[in-house]
């Protein structure tokens, strides 16, 4: 019964996933429209379609 699974996006991993110094707390900077923001909070979607790993070595590797 081995079932694949899609792996689940982890916001802390993202590059989208940001500090925001004014509220003091983390954030993510995709405007999501109400469908998507309930489709998360009521747990009906696993995977976010804006995620994007926050690699911080891509912008060095880009420059070399």
């Amino acid at each position: 019964m081995s079932e694949k699974k899609k792996a689940q996006s982890c916001c802390e991993l993202c590059a989208n996933y940001y500090y925001d110094e004014d509220t003091e707390c983390y954030e993510c900077g995709v405007d999501l429209d109400e469908d998507e923001m309930a489709g998360f909070l009521l747990h009906q979607r696993r995977d976010c379609p804006f995620f994007r790993f926050g690699d911080e070595y891509t912008i060095v590797r880009k420059q070399n």
